[in-house]
């Protein structure tokens, strides 16, 4: 158990450096940002594999470890509990009045010979009262009886120790067959298929196979956003909510569903999907110089702010004789003062396009992947400003403007606006058994801290010239809340006319004292 809570600890400890260094999988950009900033201190880092604590060899030499030790706690702790529950409950102390909780009645007197059928008719009594109470009663030779209960208390103690291997093996198994991937589409019938091509994002454990891809489609057909337009909390959030068509696999029936934040959509296949996030996708035009389109479409553009000031560029590698490109900012509610352009509400009050332009040498297709949301400016100039040459092309573009570039490069138009949004597919198989294994840890528990294991004796001697029933009992737990009352109940539930009762405090008496009935071998082993 040292060995088990010394691992435990380590594990916390080990798990600090995923926290405050940033992660390969799951920010790649600020791993090669830290990198590039610390020239000496990053390739340490990497070495030592904090780039990636959850799946370096010496985190997961603790996590078995820690397995191992487990599993080597419990089953020496699960072969004294099986022989503590089919033993007998302990012998009956002799000194009954040096217990923590003690009650004595003078029995009534009666003729001789029936003496030993009065005594056995109590024993009787006290036994069946006892079963109903739950505890286990053995009878010794010399008429006593021994009772006790809370067998479960262990009991619980072994669950939960079981359920933390359980809990290991499920995370195990959601860490090694688990896949998260990311979508970003535009609103208004653009479709997406479950195929790893299809993914802008895409993380998968080791025993991944894309084989295990469920072949469905979703189609997004509108998306409903509501914000706060009172003075308290204005521009919050009220409610976001995307109608999709789901085909759960081809030839399938499509069905239309709802998809809102914390409501996931949960698939045939197994697969949930989460709506993460959303933003604006300007509609644009693109012309060359020679007035053919270039490009023509919806461009997402990337939040930056809660007011959905969003960034974004506009590739047309197409367009003759030169290639053109964009880069600016969406501002979905425009207002501009000194201090600058910027959106001073998320909804699309006011939406302004601003951007400007580069162009350069058509080059060949090298097949190479490009980010969307970013402009690759190798080979291109910036386009400048005729009126002053000095300084870059900046324009304005609002829902209908066409801005000509110069030098008859082409154009540019906004033609309208539209939304889009962000989903997230993923399967964590193995997480039922992670559920169950809390869950069950949970309850035994429970067990482990509410139920008292309890021991209760009694038996009938003669003091002087009259028979003495007594009952004791012993918590085997911290706790003796209730203890007392118990025994006294126990003595209340019999059908007795006694002359006197009578307690005796623990410790009193001249008799030599008895060794702890606690420490009996026969009985399971406490654990805090």
């Amino acid at each position: 158990m040292r060995t088990a809570l010394a691992l435990l600890f380590l594990l916390a400890l080990a798990a600090v450096p995923g926290s405050l260094v940033p992660q390969q999988n799951i920010s790649p950009v600020r791993v090669k940002t830290f990198l590039q900033q610390h020239k000496t201190l990053g390739p340490i880092y990497d070495k030592a594999g904090l780039f990636n604590v959850y799946t370096s060899p010496w985190f997961s030499a603790i996590y078995i470890l820690l397995f191992i030790s487990l599993i080597g706690c419990i089953i020496p702790r699960l072969r004294v509990y099986l022989r503590a529950v089919r033993a007998q409950p302990p012998r009956t102390p002799r000194y009954l009045h040096r217990l923590p909780a003690y009650e004595s009645v003078d029995l009534p007197d009666v003729e001789p010979d029936q003496i030993a059928s009065e005594n056995e008719a109590i024993i009787a009594q006290l036994r069946d009262n006892l079963r109903r109470r739950r505890y286990r009663v053995a009878q010794h030779p010399d008429g006593s009886l021994a009772a006790e209960r809370g067998y479960l208390r262990e009991a619980g103690n072994l669950v939960f120790h079981i359920s933390l291997v359980f809990l290991l093996v499920g995370v195990a198994v959601v860490w090694l067959n688990n896949f998260r991937g990311d979508r970003a589409l535009v609103v208004g019938g653009e479709s997406f298929t479950n195929d790893l091509v299809q993914y802008d994002d895409f993380k998968a454990g080791p025993l991944f196979r894309q084989s295990s891809l469920t072949p469905f489609s979703i189609k997004v057909d509108s998306f409903d956003v509501k914000f706060e337009t009172g003075d308290v909390q204005r521009g919050a959030a009220r409610e976001f909510k995307a109608v999709v068509t789901v085909t759960d696999r081809p030839g399938d029936k499509p069905r239309r569903e709802t998809l809102q934040v914390n409501h996931p959509l949960n698939l045939a296949g197994g697969e949930k999907v989460h709506l993460i996030a959303w933003g604006y996708a300007p509609i644009v035009t693109v012309k060359d110089g020679d007035g053919n389109v270039a490009y023509s479409g919806p461009v997402i553009f990337l939040p930056q702010d809660g007011n959905f000031t969003s960034a974004g560029a506009i590739s047309a590698p197409d367009a003759r004789p030169h290639k053109l490109g964009f880069e600016g900012f969406f501002l979905p509610s425009a207002y501009v003062d000194s201090s600058g352009p910027r959106s001073v509400f998320p909804d699309a009050l006011n939406p302004q396009l601003f951007l400007n332009a580069w162009s350069g040498k058509p080059t060949a297709e090298t097949g190479q992947p490009q980010s969307v949301y970013s402009l690759d400016t190798r080979g291109m100039t910036q386009i400048m400003n005729p009126k002053d040459p000095k300084q870059p092309l900046r324009f304005i573009l609002r829902p209908g403007y066409i801005q000509k570039l110069p030098n008859g490069q082409g154009s540019i138009q906004l033609d309208g606006v539209q939304r889009w949004i962000k989903i997230q597919v993923g399967d964590s198989p193995g997480a039922p058994i992670t559920i169950a294994a809390i869950a069950t840890a949970i309850l035994g528990l429970s067990f482990s801290l509410f139920i008292r294991p309890r021991r209760i004796w009694a038996r009938i001697r003669r003091v002087d010239d009259h028979n003495l029933l007594e009952i004791a009992g012993l918590d085997r737990a911290d706790a003796r809340t209730g203890l007392t009352e118990d025994v006294e109940a126990l003595a209340n539930s019999l059908d007795l006319q006694t002359s006197s009762r009578n307690q005796t405090p623990p410790g009193h008496g001249s008799e030599p004292a008895e060794p702890d009935p606690t420490t009996d071998n026969q009985s399971p082993k406490e654990t805090t």
